[in-house]
């Protein structure tokens, strides 16, 4: 029998991944590091707030992002494709960089652009567009502004023919608009999963919505307007008024899951 090398026996006591772990030591670092300069920051590291809902039932403005990494420390971050990438075998294909240039006397100067999706797959979602001269301060950018612009969704269960009471899908028809892209959503009964284009998929799937048709007009090639398009129809359902009675038929909930 061959002995066991080092690696081997490191690679066998390596303690597996666990999540809660992880978000502890995130926000015990935060706790450690951060010098809040806000009053609702102040606030929030004492333990006054634990609840990012009371913060956006307000209406208070959140402007630090680490506010958003203490109250949900479980937030999920992506980047989405609104760019295209270059070259003979590249061209045409989805990228997370929308790159542009700037013609000088010294040369080509580039830029990079991209958006950055955050949620906690449990009725909160933001992005934030960033742009600079190189991918990581862009990507950084984005992260902030999402983190700074995060809202919270509701979810119910309004299609007629599924009539469950459970907030798997949205509770009412919306629409968003942005310059000639029209994106609207429709409650879907239970197991139609997402129907809706690729990038717009991961948003929903980051604010907890697990059920939806969908309906697009106007140039949806151009991402950025369709991204933004679907989150001004997201945060349309917050503005209609509901009645109590179909409140409780259809399982509305607003933010986390209680």
């Amino acid at each position: 029998m061959k002995p066991m090398r080092n690696h081997q026996r490191n690679r066998n006591n390596r303690r597996p991944y666990d999540r809660k772990d992880a978000e502890k030591s995130k926000v015990d670092t935060i706790m450690e590091t951060w010098i809040p300069k806000t009053d609702i920051g102040k606030k929030v590291k004492a333990g006054e707030i634990k609840n990012i809902d009371y913060i956006l039932d307000a209406g208070i403005k959140i402007l630090e992002p680490e506010i958003v990494d203490l109250l949900l420390p479980n937030l999920e971050q992506d980047l989405l494709a609104i760019g295209q990438s270059k070259g003979k075998f590249g061209g045409g294909k989805r990228s997370i960089w929308k790159q542009t240039q700037k013609k000088t006397k010294e040369g080509n100067k580039p830029t990079f652009a991209t958006v950055a999706l955050v949620g906690d797959r449990n009725g909160h979602v933001g992005i934030g567009y960033g742009k600079a001269k190189e991918t990581v301060p862009a990507r950084e950018k984005a992260i902030r502004k999402a983190k700074l612009s995060i809202m919270k969704i509701r979810r119910g269960c309004g299609s007629w023919a599924c009539d469950c009471g459970e907030s798997h899908s949205i509770p009412l028809k919306t629409k968003g608009k942005m310059s000639s892209v029209i994106v609207e959503l429709i409650p879907a009964p239970k197991g139609t999963k997402l129907v809706i284009q690729g990038q717009l998929k991961k948003i929903l799937d980051f604010a907890g919505v697990k059920d939806v048709y969908s309906h697009t007009e106007g140039q949806t090639k151009t991402g950025l307007n369709l991204i933004k398009a679907c989150m001004e129809s997201l945060q349309n359902l917050n503005l209609v008024k509901i009645n109590k009675d179909f409140e409780k038929r259809s399982g509305l909930i607003e933010g986390n899951k209680k």
